[in-house]
């Protein structure tokens, strides 16, 4: 029990450092939160700062949900061990203390902690909807909660009850994060459009 508080403590602490607000201000000059949704992520990095500061953002931020959880497997924590721990990194990206418990949308947290535990096919089971849904639709909001929701048929069929309560809270905090942009409606893609409007001719 105790070896698992100290790699929730450790992926938290990891999680809770806004490496995206850090690059923005130490390469750009320019605070993410100004720019876009204000979400303090790589995304809002990539657009202050380009690729020099929005690909070490991204970079940071899937590392800081892989290594804590990595690190935590090969100390020999398993199984059910391993739902906080690969929970807290996204938590701390979500609640950040270093932001005023106002942090990001925690999906590279989240993709880098669930490399860690399934490598390529937890990647493949996101990309499954999240794909689609990207080429479909212009809300990332409902592409990335797709994307979840492929993750969590991905552990349902695949992964034992552990991981299929990982991927059940998972959502639930991804669905948080996101809950203002989801109210919001989204729209097919001018290709889409010009697809059915052309068929409709």
């Amino acid at each position: 029990m105790m070896a698992v508080l100290f790699w929730v403590l450790l992926g938290f602490i990891l999680g809770s450092i806004p490496f995206a607000v850090l690059m923005g201000k130490w390469i750009a000059g320019r605070d993410v939160r100004s720019v876009a949704d204000g979400n303090p992520g790589g995304m809002n990095a990539l657009r202050v700062g380009g690729v020099k500061a929005g690909a070490p953002a991204i970079v940071l931020d899937l590392a800081k949900g892989f290594v804590p959880v990595y690190l935590a497997r090969r100390a020999g924590v398993e199984d059910w061990g391993l739902v906080p721990v690969c929970l807290a990194p996204a938590l701390g990206h979500a609640f950040s203390p270093f932001l005023k418990f106002r942090g990001g949308k925690a999906l590279a947290a989240t993709g880098g902690a669930w490399l860690a535990v399934k490598g390529i096919g937890a990647l493949l089971g996101y990309a499954s909807l999240a794909l689609p849904f990207t080429l479909l639709q212009v809300e990332d909001a409902w592409s990335a909660n797709a994307g979840m929701v492929g993750l969590l048929l991905y552990a349902i069929w695949f992964g034992e009850p552990w991981l299929q309560l990982l991927a059940i809270l998972n959502t639930m905090l991804i669905v948080y994060t996101h809950r203002h942009d989801l109210f919001r409606p989204s729209h097919f893609r001018p290709w889409v459009i010009r697809l059915f409007s052309g068929r409709g001719a």
